[in-house]
C-alpha cells in the first residue's frame, strides 16, 4: 500500500540540495516551500487517520473528489492548503532531511491502520484509508511536478 509514497519521498529526497530554487513564472514559492507542506500533509493525514473510529464514517458524494482520484490531477492554484500544512518556520535543507527522515517513518504507521479508518478531507469530506493514500499519491505528485518545472 504504502511503496508508491516510499517511491515518491525517494524522488523528493533528490530535490533536497535544490530547495532555495525558484522561477516565478512557475511558483511564488523555491522548491523547498513545495517539500515542506507535502511532508507536513502526509504526516498530517497519518496522524488522523490513524485517529478516527471507522463506525464514524459518512459517505457522502463529491464530484471533486471523483474528479481528482479518478484523473489523479489536481489543477494548479485553485485550491488554497490548510495553515496546518503550510510552513511555518524557516526552510533548509537539514531540516527537510530530517523533516523527510520523519515522515518515511510515520508512512508505516499507513499498514498497521484498518481499511475503515478514514480521513476528514476539507474538499472531499471522509475518504477511507484506500482511497485516502491513493489522495497522498496525487498530492505528492502534484508537488513533485511543480518541483520538477521549478528545476528545469
Amino acid at each position: 500500500m504504502i511503496k508508491n509514497l516510499e517511491i515518491l519521498l525517494g524522488t523528493v529526497e533528490k530535490y533536497l540540495p535544490f530547495y532555495e530554487k525558484q522561477v516565478e513564472g512557475i511558483s511564488k514559492s523555491p522548491i523547498g516551500w513545495h517539500i515542506e507542506p507535502l511532508l507536513l500533509t502526509l504526516d498530517r493525514v497519518i496522524e488522523r487517520l490513524s485517529q478516527t473510529n471507522k463506525k464514524n464514517y459518512k459517505w457522502k458524494f463529491n464530484l471533486s473528489r471523483l474528479v481528482i482520484l479518478t484523473t489523479g490531477k489536481i489543477p494548479r492554484g485553485r485550491a488554497k492548503s490548510p495553515s496546518s500544512v503550510r510552513p511555518q518556520t524557516d526552510i533548509h535543507q537539514e531540516s527537510l532531511t530530517s523533516h523527510l527522515k520523519l515522515t518515511r517513518d510515520k508512512l508505516k504507521q499507513l499498514e498497521q491502520l484498518d481499511p475503515g479508518q478514514y480521513f476528514e478531507h476539507p474538499y472531499f469530506g471522509h475518504i477511507k484509508l484506500k482511497q485516502t493514500v491513493r489522495f497522498l499519491e496525487i498530492h505528492t505528485t502534484h508537488h513533485l511536478q511543480i518541483i520538477k518545472d521549478i528545476r528545469g
